[in-house]
């Protein structure tokens, strides 16, 4: 990180001399889009999509295992409309069709394919479809996990839904001919839950593979009787999306530094700011393995606590600092101290002002408070004032709280 700021600050003190002045530089300096480095949300008009799916459902009841594999698989299909949000989430609504074959124990049932029967007769084949409107919340896997990129070939987007779905059956006049698929009476719930392989073609195509669960809740005779009541179905779907525009994200600009023609004089600079904090890191390190030096008396304050530019939060390492502070206050429980709020009266209006005084002042005192330092001990106040008072440039300096020993 240290290597990456050096490398930036001598980028703009070369190019600075190479120019005639800072406005040629800046005039040199270019921006592009960096999706690293964060993703804008698009406008509620912008990625939505269309997809039309074809594939295959495999019927899951507690009966169907005594018909043969081969012979429990129906067509299904899919059309829905839907939009991401963002990168990650979306969402898409449609209609779903499920063909579903299946046996059931008696010819009372709907969906029973007269004189097909399994198992010398004991289980009568049947065959339905499912139709109706479904939902699903979608989360981009590879984008969440691996982070946005315009041009990936493949994304793997999970979803979970929910819908309801309309049951169509066989239907037989009185001379026992079939007269076609017709609903019946009787609609059922669906839960869902799969994953969407999408390959990108282009910006506006993408084809997908689509590998799904649906958990059905039960389905009825015609006397409203209930059977097969744990069941669902496995699917896989070839698809097909449309993307309309805007297709991308918008990315955050940043400036791109241009290429200075000869970088000797930079890679010197670096080298020596290098040993320069390799210095710095030595001295550090040996001021740190000094001794403490004890402090018999200090006309100053106990401490300064500072904060942020229209901050009265503590952050958690001043909460350290008063912390450590409380402890010094209940080891002397005879003494009194007085704490003082500031804020820099060059920014904000009065009144915000008057506001980060009293808050930071009153978070102080609370927290020495909870600490286990007597609330008697301690005077909190404020100072309209600066507590520098070093000028506009210094103004950091004039947002804190100050804790002194009460005269």
């Amino acid at each position: 990180m240290k290597k990456a700021t050096l490398i930036a600050c001598a980028c703009a003190l070369f190019m600075g001399a190479q120019a005639a002045g800072a406005q040629e530089v800046a005039q040199e300096l270019t921006y592009q889009p960096d999706p690293s480095q964060g993703v804008l949300l698009n406008g509620m008009k912008d990625n939505w999509f269309i997809t039309l799916e074809g594939g295959a459902s495999f019927y899951l009841a507690d009966k169907s295992v005594h018909r043969d594999v081969a012979d429990r698989f129906m067509p299904a299909a899919s059309i829905y409309g839907g939009k991401w949000f963002s990168p990650v989430f979306g969402g898409r609504f449609g209609v779903n069709y499920l063909g579903l074959k299946g046996l059931a124990t008696g010819p009372e049932y709907f969906g029973v394919l007269r004189g097909e029967t399994v198992d010398g007769g004991k289980y009568y084949k049947t065959k339905y479809a499912e139709i109706g409107p479904v939902f699903d919340l979608m989360i981009n896997l590879t984008n969440w996990w691996c982070g946005y990129k315009p041009n990936r070939v493949y994304n793997a987007v999970g979803y979970v839904g929910a819908g309801a779905y309309f049951t169509l059956t066989n239907q037989y006049n009185e001379q026992g001919k079939s007269e076609g698929f017709k609903h019946v009476e009787n609609e059922i719930m669906t839960l869902r839950v799969g994953l969407i392989n999408y390959f990108r073609i282009s910006k506006q195509m993408q084809l997908s593979l689509d590998l799904r669960f649906s958990g059905l809740d039960g389905l009825q005779n015609c006397g409203g009787a209930r059977w097969n009541e744990k069941y669902g179905s496995i699917q896989a779907y070839l698809g097909f999306t449309y993307n309309f525009k805007k297709r991308d994200w918008t990315a955050p600009m940043v400036p791109v530094c241009p290429e200075p023609e000869n970088c000797d004089a930079l890679r010197a600079r670096l080298a020596a700011a290098d040993a320069r904090i390799a210095d710095l890191e030595a001295q550090l390190k040996e001021c740190l393995n000094r001794p403490v030096e004890t402090v018999v008396e200090n006309n100053g304050p106990l401490a300064t606590v500072y904060y942020p530019i229209g901050v009265s939060r503590l952050s958690r390492e001043n909460q350290r600092v008063v912390k450590a502070i409380a402890y010094v206050m209940t080891q002397n429980p005879d003494k009194k101290y007085t704490l003082t709020g500031w804020a820099d009266n060059y920014t904000g209006t009065d009144k915000i002002n008057m506001r980060l005084r009293e808050n930071r002042v009153n978070g102080v005192k609370n927290l020495l408070v909870k600490n286990g330092v007597a609330e008697s001990q301690l005077n909190a106040t404020t100072n309209n004032g600066n507590l520098s008072d070093l000028g506009e440039k210094c103004v950091a300096l004039d947002r804190a709280v100050t804790i002194e020993e009460a005269k």
